[in-house]
């Protein structure tokens, strides 16, 4: 049963979310740069504010954020997320993201239109590919019946989505559904944007670190299709 939904979801109540977001922009209030912060805005192409916080500084901020917290529910992972996207400052979502992909097997397949709602806000690449790789991607493989709504996914008119039905089954390996991943860039072989584009040459260059001839005889056979982008990309370590 398809669960994608494209509303707004609620904030549900967590104790535990109130205690993360109370210490969480405490901490990195404290440790914002100012001036680094506009370097940062300025490399991700001004998609939000920064606080200025480099990740490893960040990720060991996080760790004291969590430090004697108990193991979050979905309850409590959706409300985080979702309270931090609300936030302006980008280093919230990455902490949110960084918290999803940690407790992903503890998520349901309820917790999709979650994950859409967090890919389609304030969407750009650096938030995007985390969700689309680890988080989606670890929903779709605990419950096969996902691909249904994959197979709406790439539909989609929004370009984000789409790059997350394309990359869901990034880290998938052997378990790729090899079919599936080959309708997918076929279905946005024509796709003008750039990251749709990029997206499809790097699911077949991943893939290909799992069944390279398959790869190539796919791209032999149907590369006059993709733009230049994606045929280099799809071939850039196995050859033509």
């Amino acid at each position: 049963m398809s669960v994608t939904g494209a509303g707004v979801p609620d904030v549900p109540r967590s104790v535990l979310a109130d205690t993360v977001l109370e210490r969480l922009t405490a901490v990195y209030g404290a440790a914002a740069d100012p001036e680094r912060a506009v370097v940062m805005r300025a490399y991700m192409k001004d998609v939000a504010p920064f606080l200025g916080i480099p990740s490893p500084e960040r990720r060991a901020l996080s760790r004291s954020v969590l430090q004697g917290t108990p193991r979050p529910d979905e309850r409590d992972c959706t409300a985080v997320a979702l309270r931090c996207r609300r936030l302006p400052e980008r280093e919230y979502q990455y902490f949110a993201v960084d918290l999803l992909r940690r407790h992903v097997r503890r998520l349901s397949s309820g917790f999709l239109p979650v994950a859409r709602h967090l890919v389609t806000t304030v969407p750009w690449w650096d938030t995007v590919d985390a969700l689309a790789a680890h988080v989606v991607g670890g929903l779709v493989a605990a419950d096969p019946a996902l691909t249904a709504d994959m197979d709406a996914w790439i539909e989609d008119d929004d370009l984000w989505v789409v790059r997350t039905a394309l990359l869901h089954q990034l880290r998938y390996g052997e378990r790729t559904d090899a079919g599936r991943l080959f309708a997918y860039c076929l279905r946005q072989s024509g796709h003008p944007d750039f990251f749709v584009r990029k997206a499809i040459g790097w699911c077949l260059r991943e893939y290909a670190k799992t069944d390279p001839d398959a790869v190539r005889d796919f791209m032999e056979r149907e590369g006059g299709r993709f733009a230049p982008l994606s045929v280099r990309e799809a071939l850039k370590n196995i050859g033509a």
